[in-house]
């Protein structure tokens, strides 16, 4: 599964929103099921996050969302989040 958290950052706060999606990233890779993370900009709306996560599954993400690391470390983030939902089952995907 993939997980999708979009934030609004207003221009002057990009520096510190990197370091701090960069310590989210961080302390999500510790834990058990996570297989890679990744922040990105919109190339059209440079105050538009995407911070992407991908899983084995739910249960390891949701899992993963409650430990104190990446609590800590996603709480100032959140009020930068937009309010949607963000877990998504990979249901199609390009031959490796």
């Amino acid at each position: 599964m993939i997980a999708i958290t979009r934030c609004h950052v207003p221009i002057e706060d990009s520096a510190t929103f990197t370091d701090q999606a960069s310590a989210v990233l961080q302390a999500l890779s510790a834990c058990p099921g996570h297989r890679y993370g990744r922040l990105g900009r919109t190339l059209d709306d440079p105050t538009l996050w995407a911070l992407v996560t991908e899983w084995d599954g739910a249960g390891f993400y949701r899992r993963a969302l409650g430990t104190d690391d990446v609590r800590m470390a996603f709480i100032p983030l959140s009020t930068l989040a937009i309010d949607e939902p963000g877990a998504y089952e990979i249901v199609a995907a390009e031959p490796h």
